[in-house]
């Protein structure tokens, strides 16, 4: 799509380049990445950006209309509810398939999130490419001018909120055992934020601590919220000291309510070019004929859990809790990168920081997936249809 560079970089792309490449990254930390990092970077052309602008915005503007609050209260009523919610989420990413409609490449919605992503991660990737292909300093991963510095600065102040760098805590379940866990490990490096288990936090009264490296309690103060429900749900085995849904004196960096209400449950009300016919399954006046060009979801899953690809009637009529599910047209994802043996389909996420007393979030980077099979981003996995996640870059 962007010829030139993507000329250059197949020219210059090695087996032993890329495995450099991905030794780069594992040195930082001394670890193995537990997921697969693509070959190469998405880059993107201007004509392709601006639709990604273009469709985010149109995103946005829902999400900040006067009713969009009594329009997802409903989504904390199928879930739980978290007190001392804020105005607005603090972190924002929106997921679009590169997809072909009427023979002309468009990219549709697939996923919104109100939720964080691998923010710290994203732009060490980023660098680490530009490092081993130097000619790809000409392109950026940011959005609206940003430099590292400045795209850094405003992830730790939506983190911090000027709050002590001890008094926050990256909050997670067994973090160390987490596919994405180098995201903790940069956001530690890059930021000095302490990651913690929810099992570790100890609360007394309405107070959340953590016990630092040299065994002394330290108050939280701000949560960085990595904790996704749909996980914790399942592990029962877990014995927390504390409960999301307790009054505590804490704020939220990512407050979970917004996880609830920027979500799939949103997609059956967006309208127009870039958006899929989405249906809430209670919604549904019949079982489509064409099932197979459909796909069944669970509204507020994470990273594809639930998701039935080959929807038979059967799945649809076994769903018990149909306000829980959504059913979705299928897109025709494009393959659009070309690789030195054929071609790879992309899914591109726009990640957005709000800041507190904005009006409106503000695009910072952006995260890509790629893949040969049907779907994208099923997890992170070893399914030989998979490609790995990656970053993609524009020019200056």
């Amino acid at each position: 799509m962007n010829p030139k560079y993507r000329t250059q970089f197949n020219d210059n792309f090695t087996t032993e380049k890329y495995e450099n490449f991905i030794n780069d990254i594992t040195s930082d930390f001394d670890y193995k990445v537990t997921f697969r990092i693509g070959e190469t970077p998405f880059f993107i052309p201007n004509s392709l950006k601006e639709q990604l602008l273009e469709a985010s915005q149109e995103v946005i503007d829902f999400i900040k209309k006067e009713d969009f609050i009594t329009l997802t209260n409903k989504a904390l009523e199928l879930n739980r509810k978290v007190p001392n919610e804020d105005n607005h989420t603090t972190f924002l990413a929106i997921d679009f398939g590169i997809c072909e409609e009427d023979g002309k490449i468009i990219p549709k919605l697939i996923e919104v999130q109100g939720f964080p992503s691998l923010y710290n991660f994203q732009n060490n990737l980023a660098d680490k490419f530009q490092k081993h292909y130097p000619f790809l300093s000409d392109l950026t991963p940011f959005f609206n001018g940003l430099s590292k510095e400045e795209y850094l600065k405003i992830v730790e102040e939506a983190i911090c909120n000027n709050h002590p760098k001890e008094n926050v805590v990256l909050l997670e379940i067994e973090p160390e055992k987490q596919n994405t866990k180098i995201d903790f490990y940069y956001c530690k490096r890059d930021l000095d934020i302490e990651t913690v288990c929810v099992t570790d936090i100890i609360k007394k009264g309405n107070q959340l601590f953590y016990t630092n490296t040299i065994g002394k309690e330290i108050l939280i103060k701000r949560i960085y919220n990595r904790v996704i429900f749909d996980e914790l749900d399942l592990r029962t085995d877990l014995k927390l000291n504390f409960d999301f849904s307790d009054d505590l004196d804490v704020e939220w960096a990512g407050h979970p309510n917004w996880f609830f209400r920027i979500s799939k449950f949103i997609l059956p009300y967006l309208k127009g070019k870039y958006f899929i016919e989405t249906t809430l399954l209670s919604d549904l006046k019949e079982i489509p004929t064409d099932l197979e060009n459909y796909v069944l979801k669970p509204l507020f899953s994470f990273s594809g859990t639930g998701v039935i690809f080959h929807v038979k009637p059967g799945d649809i009529e076994s769903v018990k809790e149909k306000d829980l599910y959504i059913l979705q047209k299928k897109v025709n994802y494009k393959p659009v990168i070309e690789s030195p043996d054929g071609k790879v389909k992309a899914e591109v996420r726009l990640l957005a920081v709000w800041k507190k007393d904005e009006p409106s979030p503000t695009l910072v980077t952006n995260l890509v997936r790629l893949s040969r099979g049907e779907m994208i981003g099923v997890k992170f996995n070893k399914d030989k249809d998979w490609v790995g996640g990656t970053v993609g870059m524009f020019e200056k």
